[in-house]
């Protein structure tokens, strides 16, 4: 298990937070605590589960009759340190403070686990000891990263808007060829501007969805942001509709000219919403 956990390890801080092998695919973090007799620092991979602004992870042992290490660990000394993998390819370290969760928390918390991956129900039906659920309480309040996720954020608000541009003027040149004598009869939308749609579409929903896990981070230590933090998850739930009709008028063989009316209509929510989330965010973030 050493030479396995630090391969794993070595992949997550050379991959962004990505492993291949059984954690496939997993939402993994890198838990490092502080040694209960040793004192010197331990480092384990661990399966988390957002849960508002905290993040959970569970001390299965894969069923084994025993907590792991790392739970003795954090139970002399809740604070430890963890790494989570970025939209950007790199790999975020944060101080944290661990809390055990009790009673129906904890057996809610698991209960829930449990049916979104049933390996974790399989652990506990194969121990008799009650697998504890800790909760990490991130500190991030670092100035520093502030300034890194609002320069990520207006870099990637600028690119999807030059994508968007791109494909508007993609979409208005075939609609323009489409009505021409010597192209009647060619088919409604090119192969290339099709894969142009659909990677924009793809982006724009990637781009969400990992705004909306930083959205539950950010909450906690800008409470004052709630109110505005629910607006854009609710606009982020309008564009993904958008979006849906937008893939669905796609695979249907509608006319440039019916995609170009489609996404004229999803580049003005789109520019509604980056102008909000901007205006917002940006002065918490990096004040000038």
């Amino acid at each position: 298990m050493p030479d396995f956990n630090q391969q794993v390890i070595e992949e997550f801080r050379a991959n962004g937070g990505r492993v291949g092998g059984m954690f496939e695919g997993a939402a993994l973090l890198l838990l490092t605590t502080t040694g209960a007799r040793s004192g010197r620092p331990h480092t384990n991979p661990a399966v988390y589960v957002r849960d508002g602004a905290r993040l959970l992870v569970f001390a299965s042992n894969a069923g084994g009759p025993r907590h792991p290490a790392w739970f003795h660990n954090l139970s002399a000394d809740p604070h430890v340190t963890v790494e989570l993998g970025t939209p950007a390819g790199t790999v975020e370290r944060f101080v944290a403070t661990a809390v055990v969760t009790e009673g129906e928390e904890r057996d809610r918390l698991y209960a829930e686990q449990a049916a979104r991956d049933p390996g974790f129900a399989a652990y506990q039906a194969a121990t008799d000891r009650v697998i504890p659920v800790v909760a990490l309480h991130l500190d991030l309040g670092d100035p520093e990263r502030h300034r890194a996720i609002a320069a990520h954020l207006v870099k990637v608000h600028a690119e999807l808007r030059a994508e968007l541009t791109a494909l508007r003027e993609g979409l208005g040149s075939a609609a323009t060829e489409a009505e021409g004598p010597t192209v009647r009869d060619t088919p409604p939308l090119g192969s290339r501007l099709a894969r142009h749609c659909l990677t924009f579409c793809g982006a724009l929903h990637a781009h969400h969805h990992n705004e909306d896990s930083v959205f539950d981070l950010l909450e906690g230590e800008f409470p004052e942001l709630s109110d505005a933090l629910d607006r854009m998850r609710e606009e982020h739930k309008l564009v993904a509709r958008t979006v849906e009709e937008l893939e669905a008028l796609l695979t249907s063989g509608a006319t440039p000219a019916a995609l170009r009316a489609e996404v004229d209509r999803l580049a003005t929510r789109l520019e509604e919403h980056f102008a909000y989330e901007e205006a917002q965010l940006l002065p918490a973030l990096a004040p000038e």
